[in-house]
């Protein structure tokens, strides 16, 4: 689903995360909870959320704890810093999702609903939001494709109701690297803006410790400036 400024507190908050990503599935286990738990911790040089900067390019560090059930339900919550040239009024982005997910003889489908939370936000910025969302893929083996739609009634910063389609592509290159790439189209209100287009490809590499990601990123916003304009975009995650 799978969003990205380096705040002193932000590094603290995902170290005590990290703890507790290690220490989940132990956890989850002295409890006799069902189903597990997994963290991951994402360092990259930009946040970049549906094509435009979230971090006024700058450097973000991003983590999040997820719970699946073993049978297609899951819960997650995804946190990263965030940077609007607002006058600091939103320094962070915490998301809420749970969902439906399951494959099929090489069809993958997930449904869900996400709930972005900017604490610290004045309220008339009208910053936060939800949205329900959907996805169907199918992998063919050499190569996979995918596509989904996501609806809010109220988009962020109180610009009505929107409709975001994605469409992707990932083949993998041996057992450590994979190309992928993204078109997507975001339907937003006439009265606050004009729909768009963003895409990006990238190449991914998995390595015993960590994962590394190089991303090309673009729009075709007619009117842009530095928040949604092409971009290289490099990031280093590790899952728990």
């Amino acid at each position: 689903m799978t969003k990205t400024t380096t705040a002193a507190f932000l590094i603290a908050g995902f170290g005590i995360g990290i703890s507790a990503f290690a220490t989940a599935p132990t956890l989850a286990q002295d409890l006799s909870l069902p189903g597990e738990f997994s963290g991951n911790v994402n360092l990259t040089s930009d946040y970049v959320f549906r094509g435009f900067t979230q971090a006024n390019e700058d450097p973000a560090i991003q983590g999040g704890l997820d719970w699946d059930s073993g049978a297609g339900f899951y819960l997650g919550t995804w946190g990263s810093n965030v940077n609007f040239s607002d006058g600091d009024e939103a320094s962070v982005e915490l998301d809420v999702y749970g969902g439906y997910a399951g494959e099929i003889d090489g069809f993958s489908y997930d449904v869900g609903f996400l709930y972005y939370w900017y604490p610290g936000a004045a309220s008339g910025l009208s910053y936060d939001f939800w949205e329900v969302y959907g996805s169907l893929g199918y992998d063919f083996g050499p190569v996979a494709v995918s596509f989904g739609l996501a609806y809010t009634p109220d988009n962020f910063g109180g610009t009505d109701d929107g409709l975001y389609f994605q469409s992707g592509i990932s083949v993998p290159l041996g057992d450590m690297f994979g190309i992928d790439a993204n078109l997507n189209y975001s339907d937003v209100d006439p009265s606050f803006g004009e729909d768009y287009l963003d895409w990006n490809v990238g190449v991914t590499a998995s390595f015993e410790w960590f994962d590394a990601d190089i991303r090309y990123i673009d729009t075709d916003v007619s009117v842009c400036t530095d928040v949604c304009d092409s971009r290289v975009v490099f990031s280093i995650s590790r899952s728990f």
